[in-house]
């Protein structure tokens, strides 16, 4: 015999939904203010009372929007996980004063009143109807099995709160917990960050009260400190393209030997940056329901000497940012829960801050929004617990145009923040030792993963003796009688090798793997110590450098299908005084760099991908190579193309063209970028990247 069965929730659900699904009591407070949004409101009021002592405490959330009528009470907000604000998102139903879109659509938020007390008192009214009072003792829902044995009584009667007007109050007794400063502190500042401080509804406000104004009287808001920022931005993301781009560097008034400056997209080198790229993937959100973006933000510096500067109260901005920096997500103006929050670094920033400390930025020094539209960002879909968006596909694709946004925002900031250190005198002039850092945190790393003690002991041989050519090779350097070789380009190339290293051993890769790579790293040192001891040049034919340099990118240029056009093969044989592989290399990086931004440029129209390449003897006392592309062009001023760290490219260290730069005054030669009107080059590359390595001739003046 069948039977059929059906399903009897228990009482204790409804606890476990407001209890369980609402992380604390911020949040808790957020989804009944979000509630009163959803209901048309114009205002909120919170009010909070004796919230130190639960028996005679309360707190009050009332608002002024459309009220509930009988049948919505007992269709809608009596049914745990009602569908109604989906239907009416769905269907695209606006709210009738305000025209909104419901927030809500779960159908749980109304649970979050037992987070914060056990007993409820909701009084609501609707336009042309009585007043409907509803009361509820969640203590019930623990002494009774089934949900059905629990009955809520509705009140009709006549207007005492809502005389003249529409609106719902919410008031919770029997506080839940003893209310200490913190945590107010913590929801008034979760209320004042409810809506973006940058694109506020102005048809909505927050009204917070409490007897315990002392207890959040010493709070800044944003307007306090937004004065403090030296950097300001805004990007309008669209599809896979920012369609529009602001930065701006303001000094401080006491800052007279700084003059600011405000980017574009219209400005000459930005204007070729604005695709959006994951490495060399194209993001483009126009594939999901996300619709445009609006990214926008204040950047500080921490810096205790800039800070001098003109920051009176320095302490007091460091603890508003360690609480309050972050970036932060609203929807409709209506703030997305956690992002931003401390602890959430959803965007990953201290990761990317450790690999490049000088140049990214972190949590505590940026306050930020990102502004999403309720209607159009279907595809970012929240997660029931409150805490941001499921992790699909389109979430991860709108985290990578914003770090491609973010990258090109700190390009800019470091720049202007290194103009700052220079022009004062706050940047240190003492040698830092990476390459022996490096080392030491690889040994700690390596006593702790490896086991094995003979395996141990000849990786710790290695790296000693490592480690001691290359102080040996530091000291020759430092002294300048290294020939073709620099520091940057001897620290570059080891702490490549090193980083590999550290990787393998913390994932444990295969012993084998850990020792050939250790051995590799012994060789390269040792390589770079022979040719700093030997300082070493010969004479060389440039024609057959720049054939080698060629060969070994042939593959890639195929891959690629980029065209070369090999105009020195004209030429006569021409013969330099030269470190043969570095100046092979040095072509390499350029040839390198080309590949990455005709991509980059072909990515957004298609086009014959060309590089030339030619052999000079224009400048007296010199010959030089030229190499042009057809790509974009230069995407940083000339003098930012050779600064360390500083690279258009997402993610780029910027070491490459300040390693050829470092080598080319090595010989005694140079690197420059030179106008189309100042070399020889056709005309199909007269608006792209070009670049001239010009040597010193021997027997030159």
């Amino acid at each position: 015999m069948n039977e059929g069965l059906i399903f009897k929730p228990r009482a204790r659900l409804i606890l476990q939904l407001g209890e369980q699904l609402i992380r604390n009591e911020s949040i808790a407070l957020l989804e009944l203010i979000k509630n009163a949004y959803d209901a048309d409101a114009s205002k909120v009021k919170v009010i909070m009372k004796n919230i130190d002592k639960p028996e005679t405490g309360s707190i009050i959330v009332e608002d002024d929007g459309s009220g509930m009528t009988e049948n919505i009470i007992k269709d809608v907000w009596m049914e745990p996980g009602s569908d109604y604000k989906e239907y009416l998102f769905k269907k695209g139903i606006r709210t009738n004063k305000f025209g909104r879109l419901p927030l809500g659509e779960k159908g749980i938020g109304r649970f979050a009143a037992h987070k914060l007390g056990e007993l409820i008192t909701l009084i609501t009214r609707a336009n042309n109807n009585q007043e409907i009072l509803l009361e509820i003792d969640w203590m019930a829902f623990k002494k009774n099995r089934y949900l059905e044995d629990i009955p809520i009584e509705l009140s009709k009667m006549s207007s005492r709160i809502f005389k003249d007007r529409t609106g719902t109050r919410i008031e919770i007794k029997k506080l839940r917990r003893v209310w200490t400063r913190g945590m107010l502190r913590e929801v008034y500042r979760s209320i004042l960050a409810f809506t973006s401080p940058f694109d506020t509804p102005d048809s909505f406000q927050v009204i917070f009260e409490t007897d315990h104004r002392d207890w959040i009287e010493d709070l800044l808001t944003m307007s306090d400190i937004k004065d403090y920022a030296l950097f300001k931005f805004k990007c309008i993301i669209k599809g896979n393209r920012i369609e529009k781009f602001h930065y701006e560097f303001t000094p401080w008034p006491s800052m007279q030997k700084v003059t600011g400056r405000v980017i574009d997209e219209t400005d000459q080198y930005m204007g070729k940056r604005m695709l959006l790229v994951d490495g060399n993937k194209e993001i483009n959100l126009d594939k999901f329901n996300i619709g445009p973006v609006v990214f926008e933000g204040y950047i500080f510096d921490l810096d205790p000497k800039i800070l001098s500067l003109g920051v009176p109260d320095k302490k007091v901005l460091r603890e508003y940012l360690k609480v309050n920096g972050g970036i932060r997500v609203y929807r409709d103006g209506i703030r997305v829960y956690d992002y931003g929050e401390p602890g959430n670094d959803w965007l990953d920033l201290g990761i990317r801050r450790v690999n490049e400390p000088t140049k990214r930025i972190s949590d505590n020094i940026i306050v930020a929004a990102v502004h999403i539209s309720r209607e159009k960002s279907t595809d970012l879909i929240e997660k029931t617990n409150r805490e941001g968006f499921i992790e699909n596909e389109a979430f991860e694709k709108l985290k990578k145009a914003l770090l491609y946004s973010l990258g090109q925002i700190e390009e800019l900031r470091y720049e202007d923040k290194e103009k700052i250190r220079v022009i004062y005198g706050l940047k240190s002039v003492k040698v830092k030792e990476p390459v022996v850092g490096e080392i030491s945190n690889l040994k700690k790393v390596i006593e702790k993963k490896i086991k094995e003690n003979r395996v141990k002991r000849d990786i710790f041989r290695h790296l000693d003796r490592i480690e001691s050519q290359y102080r040996e090779m530091r000291e020759i350097l430092l002294r300048g009688a290294g020939a073709g070789l620099t520091l940057s380009v001897v620290i570059h190339e080891i702490e490549k090798i090193i980083g590999e290293l550290k990787r393998a051993v913390k994932r444990e890769t295969d012993i084998e793997r850990i020792k050939n790579l250790v051995e590799h790293l012994a060789k390269l040192v040792e390589g770079y110590s022979i040719i700093i001891k030997k300082s070493k040049t010969e004479k060389w034919n440039l024609k057959e450098l720049i054939d080698q340099a060629i060969f070994n990118m042939e593959f890639r240029f195929n891959v690629h299908e980029i065209r070369i056009y090999k105009s020195y093969n004209k030429k006569d044989d021409i013969f330099i005084r030269c470190a043969r592989n570095l100046v092979i290399n040095s072509i390499i990086n350029i040839l390198d760099n080309s590949i990455w931004w005709l991509e980059y440029k072909y990515k957004q129209q298609k086009f014959e991908k060309k590089i030339f390449i030619d052999i000079s003897e224009t400048i007296e006392d010199h010959i030089s190579i030229i190499i042009a592309d057809n790509g974009p062009g230069l995407t940083l001023p000339p003098e930012e193309m050779t600064r360390p760290f500083v690279s258009a490219k997402p993610d780029g260290m910027g070491l490459g063209l300040h390693i050829v730069d470092e080598i080319m005054k090595a010989h005694g030669g140079f690197l420059k970028f030179p106008g189309a009107d100042e070399v020889d080059v056709p005309e199909d590359f007269k608006e792209g990247f070009i670049v001239l390595l010009a040597f010193k001739r021997e027997g030159g003046k």
